[in-house]
């Protein structure tokens, strides 16, 4: 079987399946109409995010048995109409959820404790100490809304605290040990925290806008290690100035490209962007939560064993 790999991961993926007698071929800098010429000629592509594959692309790959994705979503692929012409969709969650729990838990942490803002301050000589006191995650209410690999991953890592953690996700039963799974409207009474891991999908696309943040009972923290385009940003820079919430820990924005590989499109950027990055309660970092030197072999070897498993003759 032949498999055209359209981005570079770790050489662990390669060596992996050749050793399982699969034949494989590296473009990484091709163009999507270059590639819709040959894909013809392969039976598996293993890609990231370098272009979306869409029905015009779908249909050129007259062979292809088989998409993998070395990530956790498949929003850059047209899942519909790959399913519709039996092309099996790949993805490998389980292979940076450890790295997108430990990075959603440090940014809350950095928030509750005002850590960047401080940093910052003690660098340019100011020592001060009150207006940087923190507050303890102990006896607060952490809501997760999306509890598959990413979430379940973060309520782990949040059993070592004594807080209360719930869940929301559209499938039932869902919650486990480390986490209550209970409705909508309860979350929204409850959480002090709340911690976005769903995928993007039309169901959760702005879905964090003006009138979900004042459902909320209480003012609240916002983390979204998940998807950009979940989150409103003027709603969400409107209700950082009015304190309804009360920070945010974003490792995805919502004028990010679907590559995911850049954010500026322009130099002109949105208002409310402008203002966000202004914001002291405010921790950014760019699309990297899963991204770990750990997590980068994890999911070559996830992504490895699935294709062995699945297509070795």
């Amino acid at each position: 079987m032949k498999i055209l790999h359209l981005d570079n991961n770790h050489p662990l993926l390669l060596k992996m399946l050749k050793e399982a007698g699969f034949s494989n071929e590296e473009n990484y800098k091709a163009s999507k109409s270059e590639i819709e010429e040959i894909i013809s000629n392969y039976e598996g592509i293993v890609i990231r995010s370098r272009f979306n594959i869409d029905k015009q692309f779908l249909d050129a790959a007259k062979n292809l048995k088989f998409i993998a994705r070395v990530g956790a979503g498949l929003e850059s692929i047209d899942i519909e109409y790959a399913e519709k012409i039996d092309i099996k969709l790949i993805a490998a969650p389980e292979g940076n959820r450890n790295a997108v729990s430990e990075h959603t838990l440090g940014m809350l942490l950095s928030l509750f404790n005002k850590l960047n803002n401080a940093d910052r301050e003690v660098k340019n000589g100011l020592w001060n100490r009150e207006a940087n006191r923190g507050i303890e995650l102990d006896e607060k209410t952490v809501g997760i809304i999306g509890y598959g690999n990413m979430g379940k991953a973060f309520a782990k890592k949040l059993r070592g605290f004594d807080c209360e953690v719930i869940c929301y996700d559209l499938k039932e039963n869902v919650g486990d040990e480390n986490a209550t799974q209970v409705s909508l409207k309860e979350l929204h009474q409850k959480a002090d925290v709340l911690s976005l891991h769903t995928p993007w999908t039309p169901l959760t696309d702005k879905i964090i806008d003006s009138e979900f943040i004042n459902s909320f009972s209480k003012s609240f923290w916002l983390i979204n290690t998940a998807r950009g385009k979940s989150v409103v940003t003027q709603d969400l820079v409107s209700a950082l100035k009015s304190g309804k919430i009360l920070g945010a820990g974003l490792d995805v924005l919502e004028f990010e490209k679907l590559s995911f590989e850049t954010l500026f499109d322009s130099d002109n950027l949105p208002t409310a962007l402008k203002e966000l990055f202004a914001m002291d309660n405010v921790i950014l970092s760019p699309h990297v939560a899963g991204w770990t030197a750990e997590s980068k072999e994890k999911l070559a070897t996830v992504i490895a064993e699935k294709i062995i498993q699945n297509f070795k003759k």
